[in-house]
């Protein structure tokens, strides 16, 4: 039996080359590579027979053999066969022996663990990886960074390295090493731990690890590290924002409910330029009501937002929170020359709306905005919590006032009828029918139900609840005197009107007010009186308003506030209800109204009149 040469035994591709890169010998897997038998290429020149190899390292490494009399090995991609080859050679006075290796697994793990290795360096997470002995076999940039150390400072090193550089405690770092050693040994196939750390700058962070087990040649743990200070930062705050909805709701006053949502935004979000400013219905514009110190430090006081004024406004309007990221490139702001560079505004339901700024643009991500709407949502609930316990408790209250009003309407009524009833009996006992003139006869029995059918129509007036108004109309004081000097007992003549102005009221309301006020001059004067009315609160910056002043005789001093109310059992009290209708018929309009003595007679003052505006001839 012949026997087969070793080198034909042998799984890798073998040929001989002789010092004219002729071939001399060739395995049988060196055949099967070469698409080429032994026959066909022995005493023949490699470099003839396959020149598409002259473009390779195969002439460069040979000839670098054979002249130097040195090995040489390079790997060489066969594209026939899609295989990667590890070529070496070896020289001899004779030639070359060249032996050729399939190294297509090892240069595909090559490439894989590389991909790896470029995942593992791109990703923000720290990744390292420790061998049985919990040495630190690699590590990525990002761990790098994560602990403001180079690598070879850590590599090579016990695991205790990492964890002392991140400056986590000896408790902590005990649950890491149980949590390794639970991969390791497979106890589990993953194991996380949340713990705090740390940082570079010696900052206080949170971090998330992941433990998992790996196949590789020196290292067998994987630990994967994750900056999660951001991610808890917006858990506690959050979580604070829903604390702070308490405080809120304990709350019954709308500015100290504005005033913890700002506060809370400047302690809680880091937003020290912010504001809240609440929409005032009656003349429809945004009002300042809470401001963080450095918004008042910024722009010297919060400004008051009309109707389509700014930015502020139309996000008020729409709705929806909304993001400025660059106010250089926004049109239609408020100041123009701001020094704001981005700002975040968002409405609070229908109450009003809260800013926050910054003075560089950019400043503000999508978290601000999803804490700031839920911030402004609990404003909101808040709001609406307070403006429905301050409806129930003006109607408590109203309805306590209403009932003592009517109490008190009640007596009047009884005694000045009861006078005028009196008086008439005492007439008709008086039997002397010769010489018998109606003991009433100055102010005749007329002028009698007249009184008797004025309180009757003042007390109509209470029983329509003389503190609600109807739908206010813009009325101009000029008109309204006139009409109100038609309806009482005061001559058109007798009126002097100082100042043009227009207001909101309810017409006919309004007109009642009036002519009440007039009937009191009158009932109070002996013969003429006069009654001038005036504007106030333009002047000395005070609360709009206007006043009714006459010349009749004065209401004393101590009976000032009395009169404001309806009674019967104080030697005081005026007949009739009187002014304390016109106080109810202002509290109504949310007036404020007051008697005092002045320039010679008694001066009814109305303050607190916001829609009052003076009007220009």
């Amino acid at each position: 039996m012949r026997s087969v040469p070793i080198v034909d035994r042998v799984t890798d591709a073998f040929f001989a080359l002789d010092t004219g890169f002729r071939f001399t010998y060739l395995n049988e897997r060196a055949e099967t590579l070469l698409e080429r038998s032994r026959e066909e290429l022995i005493g023949r020149v490699m470099w003839d027979e396959f020149p598409q190899t002259v473009e390779t390292q195969f002439p460069d490494g040979f000839h670098r053999a054979m002249d130097e009399q040195v090995p040489v090995s390079f790997e060489i991609y066969h594209m026939p066969l899609e295989t990667w080859f590890e070529a070496r050679a070896y020289p001899s006075t004779t030639g070359l022996s060249v032996y050729m290796r399939d190294v297509t697994e090892r240069k595909a793990q090559e490439t894989t663990l590389a991909q790896h290795a470029a995942v593992v360096e791109a990703v923000h997470d720290a990744v390292v990886t420790l061998d049985r002995n919990r040495e630190i076999v690699t590590i990525n940039g990002a761990t790098e960074s994560i602990l403001g150390a180079e690598r070879s400072a850590i590599v090579g090193e016990h695991v205790e390295t990492l964890t002392e550089l991140a400056g986590i405690d000896d408790q902590h770092a005990v649950d890491i090493g149980r949590a390794i050693t639970d991969v390791d040994v497979r106890n589990a196939d993953r194991r996380q731990l949340e713990l705090p750390y740390v940082g570079p700058d010696g900052d206080d962070r949170m971090a998330e690890f992941r433990f998992v087990p790996i196949e590789d040649n020196t290292a067998t743990v994987a630990a994967v590290v994750r900056d999660v200070t951001d991610r808890h930062e917006y858990d506690r705050v959050v979580t604070s924002l829903h604390e702070i909805t308490r405080w809120l709701l304990e709350s019954d006053d709308p500015e100290e409910i504005c005033a913890i949502s700002v506060h809370a935004g400047s302690d809680l979000l880091d937003l020290p330029i912010s504001g809240v400013w609440l929409l005032e219905e009656e003349r429809g514009y945004l009002e300042p009501v809470a401001g963080t110190a450095g918004a008042h430090d910024e722009f010297g006081g919060l400004p008051r937002f009309n109707a389509g004024e700014g930015l502020v406004w139309d996000v008020f309007e729409a709705g929806e929170v909304e993001l400025f990221d660059d106010l250089e490139s926004v049109d239609g702001l408020y100041n123009p020359d701001t020094t704001l560079g981005s700002e975040i505004i968002a409405p609070i339901g229908t109450h009003g709306v809260l800013m926050t700024g910054s003075l560089k643009p950019h400043w503000f991500d999508e978290t601000d905005v999803d804490l700031i709407s839920t911030l402004v949502e609990n404003t909101r609930a808040a709001l609406d919590r307070a403006e429905r316990e301050q409806v129930l408790r003006d109607r408590t209250t109203e309805l306590e006032r209403q009932t003592e009003r009517l109490e008190a309407v009640a007596d009047v009524l009884s005694s000045d009828l009861q006078r005028q009833l009196e008086a008439v009996a005492d007439a008709l006992e008086d039997d002397r029918a010769d010489e018998w003139e109606f003991p009433l006869a100055e102010d005749t029995v007329e002028t009698t139900l007249d009184r008797t059918e004025g309180l009757v129509d003042d007390i109509r007036e209470f029983a329509r609840n003389a503190s609600r108004v109807g739908t206010r109309s813009r009325l101009r004081l000029e008109s309204a005197i006139a009409d109100a000097v038609g309806e009482s007992r005061l001559d058109e003549a007798a009126v002097v009107v100082d100042g043009s102005a227009v207001l909101r009221a309810d017409p006919d309301r309004f007109s009642h007010l009036l002519e009440t006020a007039f009937d009191s001059a009158v009932a109070r004067a002996d013969g003429d009186v006069t009654v001038r009315i005036g504007l106030v609160g333009f002047d000395d910056d005070g609360s709009r308003g206007f006043f009714v002043l006459d010349d009749a005789a004065k209401i004393p001093p101590n009976a000032h506030d009395r009169v404001l109310d309806p009674t019967a059992d104080d030697e005081t009290a005026i007949d009739g209800l009187g002014l304390a209708l016109v106080r109810a018929i202002a509290e109504a309009h949310d007036w404020e109204c007051t008697v005092t003595n002045g320039d010679g007679g008694t001066r009814i003052e109305f303050r607190d009149v916001t829609t009052l505006e003076r009007r220009l001839e």
